[in-house]
């Protein structure tokens, strides 16, 4: 048995199917996804930022068809050489793996992934982004030359961009609070403790529509959840952050671009994730007022 569903405008595959499927939570909807279970004008999609278009067939099965492949949608690989692999980490997906999710995350499945056409392949994380952030990943294929890159980081542009509420004044800005990382709770707090550490976040507001701001961001230092947790002390949290702001579909957080300078020749390398479709679509009127 399955169900089929037109689409009247451009979304994300997962924000239509989940304004489509009542009742259905995120995860439940990534599994069918997964297993094969989902259908675009009679291709099987995988990947839960897949691009729709108005007129496209969206069809979901209650099971996979027979033969169907159970294993991920490959990877986008941004760039890779013998020493560095970038890839464009979708949301929804960890970075690399914890205690209780030991197979699927990014650092596995790209292992994995790499490994099909040569030797296996090994491979240390540079850094990480939250699981529900997508964008620019890095890593690197030695001890070593995850170290040389770490050892220059400070130096690294990292650029997102991230869809808020609200709009920031002033419309562009440095937040310089320090942060304070609460294990327990995994949330940050902003301002001075004997245990914060120096944080500074560049912003500039590109525009804004529908009570929602795009918001360009600057890290000049990495420190966890910086973005979500400066933003939401400016009074404009991210969008669909149940952490400091409100849950939704989809987290308005995407990492951009990453510069670095090669630590084996000395070039400069920039690596961009192009902007996903349910991402973009946070900043639309439909699904402002969609909450």
């Amino acid at each position: 048995m399955s169900e089929k569903h037109s689409v009247q405008e451009a979304a994300g595959l997962l924000a239509f199917l989940h304004s489509r499927l009542k009742g259905w939570s995120r995860n439940t909807i990534r599994q069918r996804l997964q297993a094969g279970c989902v259908h675009v004008n009679g291709a099987s999609v995988a990947r839960h930022d897949h691009a729709l278009r108005a007129g496209d067939i969206v069809e979901v099965s209650a099971s996979a068809p027979a033969g169907a492949r159970h294993s991920a949608a490959p990877l986008a690989i941004l760039h890779a050489d013998r020493d560095l692999v970038a890839i464009d980490k979708p949301a929804g997906l960890l970075s690399v793996g914890t205690a209780t999710e030991t197979r699927r995350h990014a650092l596995a499945l790209l292992r994995t992934q790499l490994s099909r056409r040569s030797p296996a392949v090994r491979l240390w994380p540079v850094h990480r982004i939250d699981r529900d952030t997508s964008g620019v990943l890095l890593f690197a294929t030695s001890r070593e030359m995850r170290e040389a890159v770490m050892a220059r980081w400070d130096a690294a542009e990292k650029t997102y961009l991230a869809v808020v509420e609200g709009r920031p004044v002033p419309a562009r800005g440095v937040i310089d609070q320090p942060l304070r990382m609460d294990e327990t709770a995994c949330q940050a707090h902003v301002g001075p403790h004997p245990r914060a550490k120096p944080a500074m976040t560049h912003y500039e507001t590109e525009r804004t529509a529908g009570g929602r701001s795009l918001v360009r961001v600057r890290l000049e230092t990495g420190r966890q959840h910086q973005i979500r947790a400066h933003l939401a002390w400016l009074g404009c949290p991210v969008v669909g952050d149940p952490r400091y702001g409100t849950a939704g579909r989809r987290m308005g957080l995407h990492a951009l671009s990453l510069k670095i300078i090669h630590p084996g020749g000395g070039q400069e390398l920039r690596f961009e994730a192009p902007v996903p479709a349910d991402f973009r679509a946070l900043m639309t009127p439909a699904s402002a007022s969609a909450r």
